[in-house]
């Protein structure tokens, strides 16, 4: 659990609510820090809405809807109704039992893989797993998006021009395609940098749609892979690096948050914003309270890593069938 208080410098306040909180903590694993703040502009940067703002995990417990960014002095209302400069012992008590109450952040389990639980590899007709396939290995080999004109050979086998072929998975959401036809992404893979990087063992490095389609990579394309992302609350920095098959976490404590929005429409809309690395389960919680759009939950590494493995690993096993011998 990270504490972080805000105050303007020289705030009576401020080692009262220091003291409380220590009283509050009662050996309770913590870490607490007094940030001061100097101006408006940083108020509104940290969430700061009087001196002293209380931020667990970076949410204010004691947030007042509306209330503005402020550089004053700030009153809180305990439950006897007196108003003090900073919040009570067992009004902190509170605050820190409901954040980690809500560290369990177990909310209804969501189809990460997107296509109604239909997984990610196309079917045979009409050319789209070749032209998939081509797809994803000129990412591998290249690091970006092939143009139309180099997919041709794969549809031409299957008696249809590559721009055919690509419309038609861009409608069944297995490429993203931008308002001209171009190839956008092609999961797990981005055409635009986005917060999850994997560097394969051939020193090319491609962008991921999310945290799960990163952890996908190293099995679809069997290869040793780094994977560097970032936790969205914090900032900081989160790799895991696949070596032989095992992959190290970094920091240990990672996990996943896996979820949706309460609607349909392709995996990069509705999915991939949710689906994220953090270096906590309590960071991934920040994050889902904040974001209450989106419902899923914070799972294990190992369940994060079964999960990409399942919706890629076999992306690129998966050959044509001879033909005769069915599908």
């Amino acid at each position: 659990m990270r504490i972080t208080v805000l105050t303007v410098p020289d705030c009576p306040n401020g080692p009262v609510v220091e003291e409380r909180l220590a009283c509050a903590l009662e050996g309770r694993g913590a870490e607490v820090g007094l940030v001061e703040v100097g101006d408006a502009e940083q108020a509104v940067r940290l969430g700061m809405t009087g001196s002293p703002t209380v931020l667990i995990d970076g949410v204010d417990p004691f947030a007042v809807s509306g209330a503005p960014a402020s550089l004053s002095c700030r009153l809180y209302r305990g439950s006897d109704g007196r108003a003090e400069g900073a919040p009570s012992v067992a009004d902190l008590r509170r605050a820190l039992d409901a954040a980690d109450t809500t560290a369990d952040c177990a909310c209804p389990p969501i189809d990460a893989a997107g296509r109604a639980g239909r997984g990610r590899l196309a079917p045979v007709a009409g050319g789209l797993r070749a032209v998939e396939q081509a797809v994803l290995r000129h990412f591998a080999a290249t690091g970006h998006a092939p143009v139309i004109g180099e997919l041709e050979a794969a549809a031409a086998a299957h008696g249809r021009t590559a721009a055919e072929v690509v419309a038609d998975l861009g409608g069944d959401d297995f490429l993203v395609l931008d308002d001209h036809g171009r190839i956008r992404a092609a999961y797990p893979f981005s055409a635009g940098p986005t917060t999850h990087r994997v560097r394969l063992a051939s020193g090319i490095e491609v962008w991921a749609m999310c945290a799960i389609d990163a952890l996908g990579v190293a099995d679809m394309l069997g290869s040793d892979a780094v994977i560097t992302s970032a936790d969205p609350v914090t900032s900081e920095t989160i790799t895991d690096t696949c070596a032989g098959g095992h992959m190290t976490w970094q920091p240990s404590t990672a996990v996943v948050y896996v979820g949706q929005r309460s609607c349909t429409g392709p995996a990069a809309d509705v999915a991939c914003g949710a689906l994220n690395f953090f270096t906590s389960r309590r960071t991934a919680c920040t994050w889902a309270r904040r974001h209450p759009d989106y419902t899923g939950q914070a799972v294990e590494q190992s369940q994060a890593e079964a999960l990409g493995r399942s919706i890629f690993g076999s992306l690129l096993l998966a050959a044509e069938p001879v033909e005769g011998r069915g599908c």
